[in-house]
């Protein structure tokens, strides 16, 4: 089954770790922008060398609908590409799904994104649960069948996520109302890992939100938002996992494909910084863990 997949991935590499990649022209090196017809072109030539480069040190990667959506129809055949090609390098490959404001959006963006024929590549669906479950469930009748994940955003790491996530209802916080339901959706779906098939997002930025939902719910795997994010380190993330350093993968983003900019290179050399990068944060979060 697929979170079985992802943890046998992270295993191999010894490796709890998923790279994000969002459509910004700011990660892009100055001299591929430069030789580059569009934006799409560059973004294209920096994701696959990355993602060829990164192979035998990262398990999975992550890849943002929106950013590469607001491009048009050319950012979206970007996506539909790179989606395909990490496939085929043998990540584990989530995708964040387009966001569905009602019951019908839901159900047509389920029907094209888990079609048996679809054109889009990949092994799990970051979901918004927020709309109720009328946003799920279209999801939800796929995912045996057609071997897929989903994880409902829980608990998010951006600053403001508090206003609204954190907020009390009844006795529950409102992201672990969220958890209930995926918990409640996921009980049927358990893998020969002990976790289901669907999982949840919780944050790096919140090291006792990450505690509370890996004691309260022990057969959801965790994907752990913003593990390089201010305020995030390798420690919060560890309690995200269980006993065996299973269940839970940390997303990291900029620190990575931005490593050549942070570390003032030209650029020239953004492939080794990005697999330099990923091996201090893999080497730091197992000081924390160890991944049996």
């Amino acid at each position: 089954m697929s979170i079985d997949q992802l943890q046998k991935q992270i295993r191999k590499l010894k490796n709890p770790m998923c790279v994000l990649f969002c459509a910004e022209e700011s990660q892009i090196p100055v001299h591929i922008r430069e030789n580059a017809g569009s934006l799409c072109d560059a973004y294209d030539v920096y994701a696959r060398s990355l993602l060829t480069g990164l192979k035998e040190t990262v398990p999975a990667v992550r890849f943002d609908f929106t950013t590469f959506a607001v491009l048009g129809a050319e950012g979206l055949s970007l996506l539909q590409g790179l989606l395909s090609f990490a496939s085929e390098q043998g990540y584990y490959v989530i995708l964040d799904a387009p966001e569905a404001n009602s019951a019908r959006s839901a159900q047509t963006a389920a029907q094209q994104l888990m079609n048996t024929d679809s054109i889009w590549k990949f092994d799990a669906l970051v979901l918004s649960c927020y709309i109720g479950s009328d946003g799920v469930k279209p999801y939800i009748q796929y995912i045996k069948e057609r071997n897929k994940a989903l994880f409902f955003t829980l608990r998010t790491a951006n600053k403001s996520a508090l206003e609204l996530q954190d907020l009390m209802t009844g006795s529950r916080l409102v992201h672990l109302a969220a958890a209930d339901m995926a918990k409640r959706f996921g009980e049927p779906y358990l893998g020969r890992s002990g976790y289901s098939l669907i999982g949840g997002v919780g944050a790096a930025t919140s090291a006792d939100g990450l505690k509370t939902l890996r004691g309260k719910y022990p057969a959801m795997f965790l994907l752990i938002d913003g593990a390089d994010y201010s305020g995030a380190n390798a420690k919060n993330c560890s309690v995200a996992f269980d006993k065996l350093g299973h269940g839970a993968v940390a997303c990291v983003g900029a620190s990575i494909l931005e490593a050549w900019h942070l570390e003032e290179s030209d650029g020239l050399d953004y492939v080794e910084q990005a697999v330099q990068a990923a091996e201090r944060i893999k080497k730091n979060l197992l000081r924390y863990i160890t991944v049996l």
